[in-house]
């Protein structure tokens, strides 16, 4: 199989966002940017990223759609919905550190990520800005630019090492310029998100192998 053989194949395979699991439309609005940001705090847990979508679909059927109404979601409201998900072993902290995401988010850029993004020159200072949030570390900055470089077109390609570990093991360019030439630009954070999931579960890579 050739390099974009593999590409498609896992694009078939496995082409869905960690977003779009979570019944996020990615967009360069704030409510979007919001419930990315969200995501990307509950998937750095140590839990199973399926456990970690469905909390971040329960919370925003819960309303915790844009800062404001996560702000002023009770606490119990939170937990709750924590515990309809099975994301029970994080619940207090989380619910804590989601107050803690949404007062910076109000305070700092008046709601709206994209004047964090204004405001920073580059990729690397995007990832320390981000690891100012409470919770999120460089996996959750990380997973944060792996799905928004569809909007931010200045971050793509961004391919970090988790997502490089994944396409080495498809026998994929592991460099970001050449992961990223194998794609169409709207179908590279689909592809990254695919190469994540081959790092995290052979059975990806093998069911592309069969393919």
């Amino acid at each position: 199989m050739s390099h974009r053989d593999i590409a498609r194949a896992l694009l078939e395979q496995h082409g869905t966002t960690y977003a779009e699991d979570a019944g996020i439309r990615i967009d360069d609005k704030p409510a979007a940017l919001w419930q990315l940001l969200v995501l990307s705090l509950l998937l750095s847990a140590r839990i199973s990223s399926g456990i970690a979508v469905a909390a971040a679909r329960e919370l925003f059927d819960a309303g915790c759609t844009t800062p404001e109404r996560t702000r002023d979601a009770q606490r119990r409201s939170l937990i709750a919905a924590f515990g309809r998900s099975g994301y029970r072993r994080y619940d207090e902290r989380t619910s804590t550190q989601l107050h803690g995401l949404a007062a910076k988010v109000l305070d700092d850029f008046s709601g709206d990520l994209r004047r964090m993004h204004e405001r920073c020159d580059g990729v690397p200072a995007l990832e320390d800005a981000l690891q100012e949030f409470t919770g999120i570390g460089p996996a959750g900055a990380a997973i944060f630019l792996r799905e928004v470089q569809g909007v931010w077109p200045d971050v793509a390609p961004y391919v970090d090492e988790l997502a490089a570990k994944g396409a080495d093991r498809l026998g994929l360019p592991t460099d970001p310029e050449k992961l990223a030439d194998l794609v169409p630009p709207e179908d590279l954070p689909r592809l990254v998100a695919a190469c994540v999931r081959a790092a995290r579960d052979k059975d990806v890579v093998e069911g592309v192998r069969e393919a």
